[in-house]
């Protein structure tokens, strides 16, 4: 089967996400991509640019693949002489009904922000199937459209939510595990010192991730004598959280990495020297940084909220959540306290099966699956 693979912003786990799962699968999977910038003018304009760059294209198309960056609607009136006939699935990463906007953005301070998630609500509408990468996803956004609908007045069209429903499932977020296993990637970097316990930061610099939780945590820490030391990874955008360069004030050579690392020998390397991975995201429909992390070794310290306990169920991994910032600070000081012990727990079981090896032949079925009931509607 030939699927044309559409995503608007192609960068950080989307484009991983498309690229690996074009690597591994069994179909031809061709991707149609913007760059990953400006995404709210994606989210507006970018089927716009690729319904043209699709009618341009001579690729032959059995099913459309598109991620919630799309609005599917518009690219498909647009496209329509080549896509009448094609179903439609719709993978949705993120959702704009639930994401926590900045307070500061611009379009909350001016109530403007509803568009994005009309977006998703219309381009879930036209789907013949809509997947959710984690079942926290999935059971968050039908939660929250019936709420979002009642904004508008009659007829809002709630009844539509059951509809969309109905042609729903979930695959989880499919990471590219196996590029870890190279034994060289075991060597730490020149900057790690040894013996030390070494704090991991791999997600993105940015308001959802909850920086400032973190770094309070960091800094009670400090002030508690503890010695530790901190790698900060993963990449911003055009504005970086202020909290990172007050990181640096409070923290001065305890942080022995700060930026985002393009090599990927270098990154691995980091996430393998790592002791502890600390969650203090607000917003997670999946966690493809915490994945790789705990792949690599490191022992993750969670919220009990969002998709973690979905990732590691509490009734084996108690131990690794915590309710509140108190029982968080408390929990991480007593893992660098008891750091021998920590290095010894491996928890890669929790997370190996995320594996595209393993998830690219189901990702496959399912899409053939939609490709065959299609053919015959």
């Amino acid at each position: 089967m030939n699927i044309t693979l559409v995503e608007p912003f192609f960068t950080g786990s989307h484009a991983d996400w498309a690229k690996t799962y074009a690597r591994y699968s069994e179909h031809d999977v061709t991707i149609l991509s913007l760059s990953g910038n400006y995404w709210k003018w994606r989210m507006h304009g970018g089927a716009v640019t690729l319904a043209r760059k699709f009618l341009a294209s001579r690729t032959p198309s059995d099913l459309l693949l598109v991620t919630d960056m799309l609005d599917l609607t518009t690219f498909l009136a647009l496209t329509r002489r080549r896509t009448a006939h094609l179903p439609a699935v719709t993978y949705f990463h993120e959702n704009q009904f639930c994401y926590p906007w900045s307070p500061a953005d611009r379009d909350v301070l001016q109530k403007r922000d509803r568009h994005y998630g009309f977006v998703n609500y219309i381009s879930a509408l036209a789907s013949d199937l809509v997947v959710f990468n984690s079942v926290y996803h999935q059971t968050a956004f039908f939660e929250e459209l019936p709420r979002f609908l009642n904004h508008f007045p009659p007829p809002n069209e709630r009844g539509s939510v059951s509809d969309i429903l109905a042609k729903s499932r979930v695959l989880h977020l499919g990471v590219d595990l196996s590029k870890f296993d190279d034994p060289a990637l075991r060597k730490p970097p020149d900057q790690a010192p040894e013996g030390i316990p070494v704090i991991l930061w791999n997600h993105r610099w940015e308001y959802d991730k909850n920086p400032e939780a973190f770094f309070q945590a960091l800094f009670a820490l400090d002030e508690q004598g503890h010695d530790f030391r901190v790698v900060l990874l993963g990449g911003h955008f055009r504005q970086t959280n202020s909290m990172f360069a007050t990181a640096h004030e409070k923290l001065g050579s305890k942080i022995i990495h700060s930026g985002y690392v393009d090599d990927f020998e270098q990154y691995a390397r980091w996430l393998y020297r790592a002791d502890i991975i600390p969650i203090t995201s607000i917003q997670e429909f999946f966690g493809a940084s915490l994945v790789e992390a705990v792949y690599c070794g490191c022992y993750p310290l969670l919220p009990m909220r969002l998709t973690y306990p979905e990732l590691f169920p509490y009734e084996t991994c108690s131990s690794l959540f915590y309710r509140d910032s108190e029982e968080f600070v408390e929990k991480l000081s007593g893992a660098l306290l008891s750091i021998d012990a920590i290095r010894m727990l491996n928890f890669r079981q929790y997370v190996e099966k995320y594996s595209w090896r393993i998830m690219a032949p189901e990702y496959d079925e399912v899409l053939s699956a939609v490709r065959t009931n299609t053919a015959f509607m």
